[in-house]
């Protein structure tokens, strides 16, 4: 159910991102990238790490070839931005599977879910309570170095009651998984600030109202699926 869940995620993220950088002109290969989304969620819930890279590779050899039947006009820029879009999204979030596949798996995802969205609410809070010191106005200039603080206070509380409770680790592993995935989910936001910024619009979408488009919801998740499975296959095993 998760899986069907993520599919139906990454393929609404992906159409937007598309549409995002159809009003520069850019033509994404969409079709063999919504395609592969479920393929990917397959292979690395069934048969692990190896075969998820390798459609991910054949998947790139797609897009190429693909995008040559259009012509040659803009061909780079557009193949370029396709590839980018792949592993933007499936590629990234493809790790939730991998880290759902374990034998603790749904726990980890609670915990991968958590340790995002806990970054969201410490900062949102800090931000609106303490904010006055902008991180990167030019990118993203709501975010505060005060909010940011309270992103970390917030997810280190989480990592070390999920560690020592449900995940069977060390404290200390939850304070650091915590500290690191409020880094990777703040540059997660940046990431699509700095996107939205350079193709000129201000959301992704509209789908969720007040909030924008799913991908304004999958900024933080995307990086952090991969860097939630890797400290958690560190730490924790595979």
């Amino acid at each position: 159910l998760f899986i069907v869940l993520a599919v139906v995620a990454l393929w609404i993220g992906i159409t937007e991102i598309a549409n995002g950088f159809a009003a520069r002109n850019v033509r994404i290969v969409q079709w063999p990238i919504l395609i592969a989304v479920p393929l990917l969620g397959w292979a690395a819930y069934v048969h692990g790490t190896a075969a998820y890279l390798g459609i991910f590779a054949a998947l790139v050899l797609v897009i190429m070839v693909w995008r040559l039947t259009q012509g040659t006009d803009n061909y780079v820029r557009d193949t370029t931005a396709s590839v980018f879009v792949a592993a933007y999204i499936p590629l990234m979030l493809g790790f939730a599977v991998l880290t759902l596949a374990t034998a603790d798996g749904a726990w980890r995802i609670v915990a991968f879910i958590a340790l995002t969205i806990g970054s969201d609410i410490g900062g949102y809070a800090a931000g609106v309570l303490f904010g006055k010191h902008p991180m990167a106005p030019s990118i993203s200039p709501k975010k505060s170095w005060e909010g940011f603080a309270g992103s970390v206070l917030f997810q280190v509380a989480i990592g070390v009651g999920l560690f020592v409770t449900v995940l069977s680790g060390s404290w200390w592993e939850g304070a650091l998984v915590g500290l690191l995935m409020t880094i990777t989910a703040t540059l997660g936001d940046f990431i699509e600030s700095a996107i939205k910024r350079d193709l000129g619009i201000k959301d992704m979408g509209s789908i969720v109202p007040g909030h924008g488009g799913l991908m304004d919801r999958l900024d933080s998740l995307i990086p952090n699926a991969f860097v939630s499975w890797a400290l958690f296959t560190l730490l924790l095993g595979s």
